[in-house]
This record gives C-alpha cells, sequence and structure tokens, in this order.
C-alpha cells in the first residue's frame, strides 16, 4: 500500500495546484479534490491532508467556495474540523456551540437564540483566515458520480493504511478532538481504513488524469 500511496503523492504534486484566491474557471465542474497543508510532507513531497468530492451535478466549484471561502461551518465538514482542533486545542468551551448543526429549522429553533453569534462569526474568520493561507489543492475530471465517490474511498483508504504518511509534530490536527483525525493524519473521519487502490486501480486513476 505504502509503494501505492507514494505513486499517488508523486502524481498529485505535479498536478497544476491552486490557492486562494483562486480562479474558479480554471476548475472543472465536476471532479476530485486533493488538499495539501503547509509544512506537511511524505514521500519527498507534500503531504495530502484530505481528499474529497461532491454529490450534486456540477458542484465541485461550489464544494470548495463552502470550504475556502463561504463562513458557514455547517456546509462544510473540513471548516467544522478545523474549528474544532482550534477550539480544542486552546481548551475554549465555546467547541459545544461550534458542535451544533442549525442548518434544520428545528435545531434553529431550538437552540439558535442561545447562540453566542458574535463568537461563531470570530471563529469562522479565524478558520477562513487558516485555510486560506495554510491549504492548497490540486483538481481532476471525474463526471460520472458513482465512479467520483468510489475513487474518493479508495484514495483516502490507501492513504490512511501508508505507514509513511505520518504528520508532522506541528500538525494541527493533532489538537483534534476526533480521535481518526488525529491517528490517521487526514481532515477527514469517513472513509479510513478501508479498501485501498490496486495497482491496477491506480494506473487506471493515473490513465485518467493524464488524458483531461
Amino acid at each position: 500500500m505504502s509503494d501505492i500511496c507514494k505513486q499517488l503523492h508523486v502524481t498529485f504534486n505535479t498536478l497544476p495546484r491552486f490557492r486562494f484566491p483562486f480562479d474558479e474557471h480554471q476548475i472543472p465542474q465536476n471532479g476530485i479534490y486533493i488538499l495539501f497543508e503547509e509544512g506537511e510532507h511524505a514521500h519527498g513531497v507534500d503531504r495530502i491532508v484530505r481528499v474529497g468530492t461532491h454529490t450534486g451535478k456540477n458542484q465541485l466549484r461550489s464544494r470548495l467556495k463552502q470550504h475556502f471561502i463561504n463562513e458557514n461551518k455547517d456546509r462544510s465538514i473540513f471548516r467544522k474540523n478545523i474549528g474544532r482542533a482550534l477550539l480544542y486545542g486552546s481548551g475554549d468551551p465555546f467547541l459545544e456551540q461550534w458542535n451544533w448543526d442549525l442548518t434544520s429549522r428545528k435545531e434553529k429553533e431550538l437552540r439558535g437564540h442561545l447562540l453566542n453569534a458574535e463568537k461563531q462569526k470570530e471563529v469562522e474568520k479565524e478558520v477562513s483566515n487558516r485555510i486560506q493561507k495554510l491549504f492548497s489543492f490540486v483538481v481532476f475530471e471525474v463526471d460520472e458520480k458513482a465512479r467520483r465517490l468510489e475513487f474518493e474511498t479508495k484514495m483516502i483508504s490507501t492513504i490512511s493504511w501508508c505507514s509513511e504518511c505520518k504528520p508532522s509534530q506541528s500538525w494541527s490536527g493533532l489538537q483534534s478532538p476526533k480521535d481518526k483525525i488525529r491517528e490517521s493524519g487526514l481532515w477527514l473521519v469517513n472513509g479510513l481504513y478501508k479498501k485501498g487502490l490496486s495497482q491496477k486501480e491506480l494506473e487506471h486513476l493515473e490513465g485518467l488524469i493524464k488524458s483531461r
């Protein structure tokens, strides 16, 4: 698995890199994104810290804006997990409210009036600043939803199983309250430690990337 993971890292480190602010018109409408974080390295290149995609048609650009720009952690589990690490690492009791999901009308009615809205805005801004400053990404086009989801899961599993993809001692994810994030070195809790890519699937994936 480490050899396949190394090839994944080498391949994705050669693709055009996007950083904030990015031109969304250079990003395909459907595909998979791979995140890197400043200071993190593996296999002699920048270490992958998150793999993600989207379920809705033509929503890749929107998904990336939910992570990098839109200050609403209930629409981006990545943003929520960055905030969790910041709050948990500093012992901030606002973590309890940050964990609330006020997307539904029921939850808004139940807890909305209890929320410290000013504190939430402050944390959202801090999360944005961190993501925009420290994270970069590459993308590749995959039109079919089922194919995107399969590649996403197998890539995540491949990286999570790799014995060489370890976070640095200063990686901010080590401050996360989520065991799976700390242990995997990825900003993810789903898709870990399942069936990874086979050599044949890796070659298919590389062929797909090169054909675009």
